[in-house]
């Protein structure tokens, strides 16, 4: 089975397991006991957990493993509805609809590595440390948490690779000494997943950094996509019809009111789905996932958030 073949797939949870304080791993599997797609470190799936309700998961489990697809989910008392549904209603035995995987967060190879993973951003960091590992490269992990009950497969990770893993939960070592921690340049690849406040404080150490060394996954916006105050033209390509987009709509809106059907899910720019060519004009890039490179490149952006620099793009659509 492809990624493709999954899209909207429904998986039966096969296994649940509590790793951590409010921290549950789920175990997704084909109801005929059939292959899943395969995935490389870094890789996240949808979840459709109904009524409209999309939400995307790291997968943290062995991509050798085809029988499964693991996720680990933090219950948010206060988020926006998704990882409750999970708790509360992802027992062994129901099914879910399943989209992916993808992956926007990818393992370079190189041979040099710092991890730094704060609470649930070290789902997708776990599978990269097994296969920088494996690949015989110097690497270290930072793992930080707000108590050490609540920091999920912490216990089994330093079983597994000893004191290349440092562990620091807040309530007993502080907070991150992040300057002495990562160092210059000459660290490695830095890959960064975690809460907010800790990721922007990497890129501000990092800020000096040669383009590539860093690499970040968030869980939600920047913050600072702002109302659109300027109508632009877009031309589908591919369909053959031009929409106008006006103030304070997202083109993807705005291509879907015109009947032109865009594969999207978080709506927020966090996750790629809605990913689309330009073939023509200067995207105003608004998302969390495309780097610097791909930005400069200007030859693709996220429909959902992003707008336009000039009058009029030209959309592979």
């Amino acid at each position: 089975m492809t990624a493709d073949e999954l899209a909207g797939t429904e998986l039966a949870v096969a296994g649940r397991e509590e790793v951590a304080s409010e921290v549950v791993a789920i175990s997704l599997r084909c109801p005929d006991g059939g292959d899943l797609p395969e995935w490389t470190p870094g890789a996240h799936v949808d979840l459709e957990l109904g009524a409209g309700l999309v939400r995307q998961y790291s997968l943290c489990g062995d991509p050798a493993d085809r029988s499964a697809l693991r996720i680990a989910v933090q219950r948010e008392s206060h988020g926006r509805g998704g990882s409750r549904l999970v708790h509360d209603r992802l027992t062994v035995g129901v099914t879910v609809r399943v989209r992916g995987p993808r992956n926007t967060f990818p393992l370079l190879a190189a041979r040099r590595y710092l991890f730094v993973a704060g609470g649930i951003g070290i789902t997708p960091i776990r599978p990269m440390v097994a296969a920088a590992d494996a690949a015989g490269a110097d690497w270290r992990l930072v793992y930080g948490g707000r108590r050490r009950a609540t920091m999920a497969f912490a216990a089994t990770l330093r079983e597994s690779y000893g004191d290349r893993v440092s562990l620091y939960p807040q309530d007993e070592t502080g907070l991150l000494d992040l300057a002495g921690l990562l160092g210059g340049p000459d660290t490695g690849l830095v890959y960064c997943c975690g809460p907010e406040p800790l990721v922007r404080a990497v890129e501000e150490h990092c800020r000096d950094w040669p383009p590539g060394c860093l690499h970040v996954e968030r869980f939600t916006p920047t913050g600072d996509v702002g109302p659109a105050g300027t109508a632009i033209e877009v031309e589908l390509a591919l369909s053959g019809r031009t929409v106008t987009v006006p103030p304070g709509t997202s083109i993807l809106r705005a291509v879907e009111e015109a009947g032109v059907p865009v594969l999207s899910s978080c709506r927020e720019g966090t996750c790629g789905t809605c990913e689309t060519p330009v073939l023509a004009g200067v995207p105003e890039h608004r998302d969390t996932v495309l780097t610097a490179q791909d930005r400069a490149a200007g030859d693709t952006m996220l429909i959902c958030v992003s707008r336009a620099r000039t009058p009029r793009l030209v959309l592979e659509l």
